[in-house]
């Protein structure tokens, strides 16, 4: 067992996966200390570094792409000090971190792990239900369903429409990006067939963001939602999943196809409850949803 506490936050390493859990020091970043606990498998990770320095210096993990849903939404944009993924080291705890990365270092070696990308998360994003509010609206989250309502800030025509309901299953794309300079940012959701989204500030499916402290909270809540779509890297499905529908389907033959879309819909979550990526009460809420929709 290696382990390093410091006031930034506490790293172990047991051999199979880094433990980081986040110190309780003010200085802590918000998103960090909401996030909480992140528990990152060894066959997650591409390598570990320590970068020493006069007053403190810092440890960094480096995940594989696409094993960390976090990361995928982001897409590196995340603010430094909102990294989960970065430890202040005081400079008299040096050696312990020296020996901590040869820890994890080795580990890998042993394992031969391969820190190449990968098609699938391996890591389960932030635990739900969730809710943010930041911006113009609040983003809530519980699994299957996301819900948008505006505040006062909102653009009157945006708001006009009133709170937005969807789910998952019928989105296409979730994004999030900063505000940077005096550009707003946005967590952006694209619905499967919808036309080109309009500025976020009129979009009734995006929480315009402004900049402030709460902003990186919103890409807790797009990786949420990212780790329960379909990778962006796996592989596509067969050409017969492919095909579309001819125009002249009999309207008989529609509530097969719903069918048979709601039954892979069902595989697809035990394949992530399996995985580790659903708990066992979101597997049981998630399924459930499915089930009525039959």
């Amino acid at each position: 067992m290696a382990e390093i506490i410091q006031k930034d936050g506490t790293w172990s390493f047991d051999g199979d996966a880094v433990r980081i859990v986040p110190g309780r020091d003010k200085g802590v970043a918000l998103l960090r200390q909401t996030l909480g606990e992140v528990v990152v498998p060894l066959r997650a990770l591409a390598g570990i570094s320590y970068e020493p320095s006069r007053k403190a210096g810092r440890l960094r993990l480096r995940l594989r792409d696409g094993a960390d849903p976090l990361l995928q939404v982001t897409g590196g944009r995340l603010p430094e000090a909102s990294d989960p993924y970065r430890l202040t080291v005081e400079s008299d705890r040096s050696g312990v971190a020296e020996y901590f990365v040869d820890e994890v270092r080795n580990a890998l070696l042993l394992d031969q792990v391969d820190p190449g990308p990968v098609d699938t998360y391996l890591l389960p994003g932030p635990p739900v239900p969730i809710a943010v509010g930041a911006g113009d609206g609040t983003a809530a989250f519980d699994g299957d369903r996301v819900a948008l309502d505006w505040n006062w800030t909102t653009e009157e025509a945006k708001r006009s429409g009133g709170p937005r309901e969807f789910r998952i299953a019928d989105l296409r794309t979730v994004e999030w990006s900063p505000s940077k300079g005096l550009e707003n940012g946005w967590l952006r959701f694209t619905l499967a067939g919808a036309p080109p989204a309009p500025a976020p500030k009129y979009d009734p499916h995006t929480v315009e963001l402004f900049g402030f402290k709460k902003d990186p909270l919103m890409a807790l809540v797009a990786a949420a939602v990212a780790v329960r779509m379909p990778h962006p890297a796996a592989p596509p499905e067969g050409p017969a999943d492919a095909v579309a529908a001819p125009a002249e389907l009999s309207s008989a033959a529609a509530p097969a196809e719903d069918h048979d879309a709601l039954l892979r819909r069902l595989r697809e979550l035990g394949d992530l409850h399996q995985a580790g990526v659903l708990t066992a009460e979101e597997f049981t809420a998630a399924k459930q949803a499915v089930l009525q929709r039959f």
